[in-house]
């Protein structure tokens, strides 16, 4: 259900859709964690992506109006283009599916939560802050691009 999720959604045309299906995805593989035993990872995949990410992008389709001209160039991109972004899908899939072999083997140790708290809360709380003014930064550049300066009153 991922697979076919993410399939489509990146060969949706209609934005919105594409972001339904992304959420659908994000959702999937969050059960297929579950279903691993990873409960932990599928709370984070919910929390951050399905919450947060999925919200952000959200947030910049509605700031960024897009014209009939505009859907058609994304359309022809589209068309002419897709192979480069699947094959260089198709190069970072391959260091899970070459994981995914390891896995199996058992020459992977599990990851306790507390673990994974101690490094985000640890050495790498600076990075996390990073990120999050990142983010923030982005939202701004969004806002700041998709304002109507039509509508703006002159100073």
């Amino acid at each position: 259900m991922a697979l076919i999720a993410a399939a489509l959604a990146v060969t949706r045309y209609n934005v919105v859709h594409a972001l339904l299906y992304l959420l659908a995805m994000l959702l999937a593989l969050a059960a297929a964690f579950f279903a691993l035993g990873a409960a932990f990872a599928a709370v984070l995949l919910i929390m951050v992506y399905a919450g947060a990410i999925v919200v952000l992008f959200v947030f910049v389709v509605m700031a960024v109006g897009t014209s009939p001209q505009a859907i058609a160039r994304e359309r022809e991109m589209l068309q002419r283009s897709w192979p480069m972004p699947a094959a260089i899908s198709v190069l970072v899939a391959a260091p899970f599916l070459f994981g995914i072999g390891e896995q199996a083997a058992g020459n992977t140790a599990p990851i306790a939560a507390q673990a994974v708290g101690r490094l985000l809360f640890g050495p790498w709380a600076w990075a996390i802050e990073l990120a999050s003014f990142l983010l923030l930064a982005g939202l701004i550049g969004v806002r700041h691009i998709g304002r109507d300066r039509a509508q703006e009153p002159e100073e």
